[in-house]
């Protein structure tokens, strides 16, 4: 049989730009499908490859050796010799594979060590032939990969290639399709980014062309669901263009999960009504103390919920002095929210009632539901609630407060303190944390919401809501997973470009990598997918959960920075330095000083001082030389951020420190000026009092940490960068 020959795009070539040819991957993958496999072969890979336009080597299949030999001779030495079998995918393990062929007498010999190794490897497996390939020219081996998320979908991946790419995991992740400028960020946010760019005499590589090839691998996996898995691995990028030397595609069988998406105005429509409710029914209210319906009902009426309470008993006529009502059918009016406070058993019955009233939103407080294994349980109220028309928060939460609406619907303490900052969790004892520390910094909240199990009502919902809400300014959310990454993304963009979000994502250091069947998707790690694509969703991700509660009520506080000029001032030396790291850690940069600047800072510091960047005033300054400098560096135009460090000495105590520099700060305000300023303060206990001052003025200040405050700045910087205004 006359040997096959794929000329296709040359190695080398930048690939076909133009609109792929995707009637010819649905003929590859109709082939496969109809025989029962998961796997492409090299050649059919091949074929994929062509219709996208994704450069790979000249190559054909040869059946025979003589063929071999004639297709190496018609490519051109040295050659590429593989193994083509649907039933062997790691062609190295079987002896499948010769590099460097170079002569008619190598090529036949290649062809039948080949094909005796695979035998041997594999008795059973289906041999087409051997794949002889063209040798890709010489370049920076890199892989490019997708992968399927359960949570995100169709994800791409870039890294540096070669047998190190497992052990080094310099990889990076974008959701797919990627554009060519999400593609070029790729290129940028692996470690060894500098390695493309050509290093000791080295040429940088073609990343327009490069790029060019992220893209057009994840719109390939993004256009066929069946595709589960694609890896590029090596391709070869030079300054001539980017070679993929080897393409393994992996096919699905499963159909995609179909999850039930709202418009934004059907959401909007049911948050608004949860969260600002005129009328509240508590189904299991209850005179006994003790009971979650008495707590819920005692919440309800001592926080001053000005709306209608009506509580639900079939056992008592009045409950804290409020008439009570056999069922929920019997509740006068329309009704906003149902908060269930009933044993897990009863809830589907209540809430086919719940349905039947027209109740728009179930708050389920019970436990008892897929969290302890009951799942039948829960995708019965979950399918009651899809039958009516009722948005379902929880089962297994807390409940929520709303306090602009004086609304406080829970078991738990209440809270009252009106604020700007949203924040949610998916865990009961996550949220009587956050509790604890919004009443211990006094921060005001706009709300706080139990998620729990996430039936049905979820983060995007809730960010939907929250970015138009005009109490909110920033939304800081505890989550242990996403049911709909996507719709979390869609939901996380539109609300960053109006307000921060931060997201505490637990499982950060869980093994999360699965077994998969390419170099992708082992370094497809669930914690490294999501790192990424909440980075590329302009999310502020915080290490920890004090960070994301330092976070969520700092950022309201501080100004949006116009510039990345940032200055220290310090009355120590050894804060400085500090500091200088931390500016560094949190992607910031400190501005060079110009000599006009510098000439100015020098006029307020002593000789022994030092100007300069950080502008080191010494300890021993009185408070006139703290309040020039500061006064300096907000309104000179060119510096865009400032970072204070101070020293507590008697010469200028901490609350002369403290209320010298809001009033500073006040002024430069009161003049149109709106910098974010920090400060690090290092001293006996009275600069706890001073932080605290600072913090109700407008300058995010803490005792004894260089490290806080600068991380608060650079959580500000990076919203300011994803919201665009950077």
């Amino acid at each position: 049989m006359a040997s096959e020959d794929h000329g296709g795009t040359h190695a080398g070539a930048p690939g076909a730009p133009g609109e792929p040819d995707k009637d010819a991957v649905r003929a590859v993958l109709a082939a496969a499908r109809a025989e029962g496999r998961t796997a492409l072969t090299a050649p059919e890979g091949k074929l994929l490859a062509d219709a996208y336009g994704i450069p790979v080597p000249q190559e054909g299949l040869a059946e025979s050796a003589d063929e071999a030999v004639a297709l190496a001779d018609r490519i051109g030495f040295p050659v590429v010799m593989k193994i083509v079998s649907p039933d062997i995918l790691h062609k190295t393990d079987a002896g499948g594979v010769v590099v460097g062929v170079a002569s008619a007498a190598e090529a036949r010999g290649a062809f039948t060590s080949i094909v005796g190794n695979a035998r041997t490897y594999a008795p059973e497996a289906r041999v087409h032939g051997v794949q002889v390939q063209q040798m890709a020219p010489p370049g920076t081996e890199v892989l490019i990969g997708t992968v399927t998320d359960p949570t995100f979908g169709k994800v791409v991946a870039f890294g540096l290639g070669g047998v190190l790419v497992e052990v080094l995991k310099d990889v990076t992740f974008r959701l797919a399709p990627a554009s060519e400028e999400e593609a070029l960020s790729m290129l940028d946010g692996i470690r060894a980014a500098d390695v493309l760019k050509g290093v000791r005499g080295g040429e940088a590589v073609d990343r327009a062309a490069l790029a060019g090839l992220v893209s057009r691998v994840s719109r390939l996996a993004d256009d066929f669901p069946e595709i589960a898995e694609i890896d590029l691995n090596p391709v070869f990028a030079s300054a001539g263009g980017a070679v993929a030397a080897d393409i393994r595609v992996l096919l699905t069988t499963e159909a995609p999960v179909e999850r039930p998406r709202h418009t934004k105005a059907e959401i909007l429509t049911a948050m608004r009504r949860l969260m600002q409710p005129r009328s509240v029914t508590v189904i299991g209210a209850s005179n006994e103390p003790g009971k979650i319906g008495n707590s819920v009902m005692r919440n309800l009426i001592d926080g001053g919920f000005p709306g209608e309470i009506h509580p639900v008993n079939p056992k008592a006529d009045d409950i804290l002095g409020r008439k009570a009502y056999k069922s929920v059918q019997d509740v006068p009016g329309e009704v906003d929210v149902a908060v269930f406070a009933i044993p897990a058993k009863f809830v589907a019955a209540a809430l086919e009632e719940a349905g039947r009233k027209g109740i728009p939103n179930a708050v389920l407080i019970p436990s008892g539901f897929a969290e302890t294994g009951e799942h039948a349980l829960q995708e019965e109220i979950v399918e009651i609630g899809r039958r009516h028309g009722i948005r379902l928060l929880g089962p297994n939460i807390y409940g929520y407060y709303s306090p602009w609406q004086d609304l406080c619907a829970t078991f738990c303490t209440p809270y009252d303190v009106k604020g700007g900052v949203a924040l949610t969790s998916q865990s009961g004892g996550i949220g009587m944390a956050i509790l604890g520390f919004a009443r211990t910094t006094r921060t005001g909240v706009s709300a706080i919401v139990g998620l729990g199990n996430k039936s049905d009502i979820d983060e995007d919902d809730l960010l939907t809501y929250f970015a138009d809400d005009p109490h909110t300014e920033c939304i800081a959310m505890h989550l242990e997973d996403l049911k709909d990454g996507r719709a979390f993304v869609d939901a996380a963009r539109e609300t960053v470009k109006k307000k921060p979000v931060v997201v505490l994502k637990a499982g950060r250091t869980s093994a999360g990598a699965k077994a998969a069947g390419s170099h992708t998707g082992a370094l497809a790690g669930d914690d490294a997918v999501y790192d990424d694509i909440l980075r590329q969703a302009g999310v502020i991700r915080a290490p920890g959960l004090n960070e994301m509660l330092e976070y969520a009520r700092a950022l309201p506080v501080l100004p949006a920075p116009q510039g990345d000029n940032t200055v220290i001032i310090t009355g120590a030396g050894g804060s400085g330095v500090l500091l200088s790291d931390a500016i560094v850690d949190n992607g910031m940069s400190l501005m060079e000083i110009p000599p006009d600047l510098d000439e100015a800072f020098r006029r307020f510091i002593p000789p022994f001082g030092a100007a300069g960047n950080p502008v080191d005033i010494t300890g021993g300054e009185p408070p006139s030389t703290y309040e020039a400098t500061i006064r300096l560096g907000l309104e000179d135009p060119r510096i865009h951020s400032l970072v204070l460090g101070y020293w507590h000495t008697i010469v200028t105590p901490p609350m002369v420190f403290a209320e010298l520099t809001a009033r500073v700060v006040a002024e430069a305000r009161e003049k149109g000026i709106h910098k974010p300023v920090v400060a690090s303060l290092a001293g006996d206990t009275e600069v706890e009092e001073a932080c605290a001052y600072l913090f109700e003025h407008g300058v995010v200040a803490y005792p004894y940490t260089t490290e806080k405050p600068v991380a608060v700045l650079g959580a500000k910087y990076r919203w300011a960068r994803a919201a665009g205004l950077l």
